[in-house]
């Protein structure tokens, strides 16, 4: 059997998808067939450790909450009777073994397992229609976005939506998911009234509200930056602010793909999409222009901010230049009559005795004569 020819995944902002590219095999040959087929995991590097997988079975009158240890024997066994959806977590992608075990039960799509392994994708939806081989799916991508030890990173979260049944693949969990669980928990929840896909949509709202806490971050260190420009800057506050526009152009570049995402989603119709879904993807839709919108004003900020700093160095250049001709000014006529009168040649003033110090009280006379020209003036 040819071995799979996936290319390999481009580098990610998250430690996790170096590791995860680290495992995937050296195979990125041109005119290799695309997609990659559950056989074809086993000859992907597998690493089980910090792999969880979990399992939310709920319905109107019910919830439940299992860790899985088995991922094979899990597989094997039916829902219970009761449960109305079944959402499957998988935190961490560097098992093979359970991604095969997930991928062979719910029959995904190749190009979709390809795309699940390929860290660093755009966000974006992908319908794969009902086929002999393979039922209808809708796969959909999105990016996190976090600060992590100050450091700002995205990281790629996977869905793929059944019409009972949401498997979620991601890097990490880390409470993410917690305020959903409460919800799952309560009786009353409008989660536990609804079917799969509006759980899709409350887990991409999640991910949309991730991004107002790192915009509060950056409209702090904004502030920082503008205070430290206008009480006149130091050396590295330029690199700083190249440093947040970087960080800005991540935001910009996952916030816009995330907008298309959600659009799609509230516009095109889907077996597994109900209506109910689609009519509050608008409120997720809407967030997202919000967050835009902050985008833009921070990136005309930015570029303010450094026309600022910049006029800030040219007028304390200017400042210096300005002190630095006063002063040579001042001492222009100074050395001037310095130079007449210490030529070594007969001078008729030299015979008077108070010719020395009638010499330094001119001098004074006329530097404070300068002086107070130069401050009416305002060049002082």
């Amino acid at each position: 059997m040819e071995a799979p020819s996936e290319p390999p995944p481009p580098p990610s902002v998250d430690e996790e998808s170096v590791g995860l590219a680290a495992l995937w095999p050296d195979t990125s040959r041109t005119g290799a067939a695309p997609g990659i087929e559950t056989h074809e995991l086993s000859l992907i590097g597998s690493s089980p450790s910090d792999v969880r997988v979990s399992c939310v079975d709920y319905g109107l009158d019910d919830c439940a909450f299992q860790t899985v240890d088995d991922v094979n024997a899990f597989v094997a066994n039916h829902r219970p009777e009761w449960s109305a959806v079944r959402w499957i977590r998988v935190s961490g992608l560097t098992d093979m073994g359970v991604i095969r075990a997930i991928a062979e039960k719910y029959a995904l799509h190749p190009l979709a397992i390809e795309d699940l392994l390929h860290l660093g994708q755009r966000p974006k939806v992908e319908d794969y229609p009902a086929s002999p081989e393979h039922p209808g799916r809708m796969f959909i991508v999105a990016q996190l976005v976090r600060w992590v030890g100050g450091v700002l990173r995205t990281e790629q979260m996977s869905f793929f939506l059944g019409r009972r049944t949401l498997i979620s693949f991601h890097p990490r969990e880390e409470g993410l998911f917690d305020q959903i669980d409460h919800r799952l928990r309560s009786r009353d929840s409008r989660l536990r009234r609804h079917d799969a896909s509006f759980l899709l949509h409350a887990l991409l709202d999640a991910i949309v509200d991730q991004f107002f806490p790192v915009l509060e971050g950056f409209s702090a260190r904004l502030e920082e930056l503008e205070e430290i420009v206008l009480v006149g800057g130091k050396p590295e506050v330029l690199r700083d602010i190249h440093r947040a526009k970087h960080d800005l152009v991540l935001l910009r570049r996952t916030a816009w793909p995330m907008r298309e995402l959600v659009n799609q989603l509230h516009r095109d119709h889907h077996e597994g999409l109900s209506e109910t879904t689609r009519t509050y993807m608008r409120d997720v839709y809407d967030n997202l222009i919000q967050i835009l919108d902050l985008l833009e004003t921070y990136r005309e900020f930015l570029t303010s901010l450094t026309e600022t700093h910049l006029s800030t160095v040219s007028q304390r250049l200017n400042d210096i230049v300005k002190t630095l001709t006063i002063i040579s000014t001042i001492f222009v006529p100074l050395t001037f009559f310095a130079g007449v009168y210490g030529m070594n040649m007969p001078i008729p003033e030299n015979e008077s005795e108070w010719s020395y110090p009638l010499f330094w009280g001119f001098c004074f006379v006329l530097v404070g004569g300068m002086l107070y020209m130069f401050r009416r003036r305002g060049w002082l």
